[in-house]
């Protein structure tokens, strides 16, 4: 399957913000974007002011690389929104949200959305008892998400699980840590999610 494999703190300070895609990592001061906040490349820092086109581009980008979908795929979620009642740009973040990479992720069982589609990936994950391993299967409110029995001794499992239990659990799940399981109440509206995003600019940039 393919998959970006780039460094993704470069990816960070690409879309000029943090993308949380270390983990952990992001919140200390190892971070790479607050050591150097300001695009890669030699001429990184004396970048001038974004054109239209290029506001539009970037917001895709950086909503692209935060659920690690490569374009062919973040286009094809794209028309199937456009194709569903209510407003596009909401609709298709709310569709990411999700994936059954993107749960485990929120759930706390991977510290990344990566980690969290190589234990799909891998077969560690069921959904309502069975195992699922596409990363984009999407689940739906009421599901339940279990860490399979046999994994349930991966180190990176618990030290994740640790990590988000010190960040605490978004409202819409409803994790049982000691059990490895937990449910997905219900799909999050956009403005629970607190990303610093702008879906609108999505639309603009497949309408131009």
């Amino acid at each position: 399957m393919a998959r970006n494999t780039g460094p993704v703190c470069k990816q960070c300070r690409r879309e000029g913000g943090k993308l949380f895609l270390k983990g952990e990592r992001c919140f200390s001061d190892k971070c790479a974007f607050d050591r150097r906040p300001y695009a890669p490349g030699q001429h990184g820092q004396r970048r001038g002011k974004a054109s239209e086109y290029a506001r539009h581009l970037r917001e895709k980008q950086k909503v692209r690389r935060i659920y690690g979908i490569l374009e062919n795929q973040f286009a094809n979620y794209f028309k199937k929104a456009d194709q569903t009642k209510g407003v596009t740009g909401d609709t298709l973040i709310r569709m990411l949200e999700c994936r059954v990479d993107n749960v485990v992720y929120r759930m706390g069982f991977a510290s990344t959305r990566r980690a969290g589609r190589q234990l799909v990936r891998h077969n560690h994950v069921l959904v309502n008892g069975k195992r699922v391993n596409i990363p984009s299967y999407l689940v739906k409110a009421g599901d339940e998400i279990t860490i399979r029995e046999k994994s349930r001794n991966v180190v990176t499992i618990k030290e994740s699980l640790d990590a988000r239990a010190r960040h605490g659990w978004d409202k819409w799940l409803e994790v049982d840590a000691a059990g490895f399981k937990g449910v997905f109440k219900e799909v999050p509206e956009l403005a629970e999610l607190q990303l610093q995003i702008q879906p609108q600019l999505i639309v603009e940039y497949y309408s131009r």
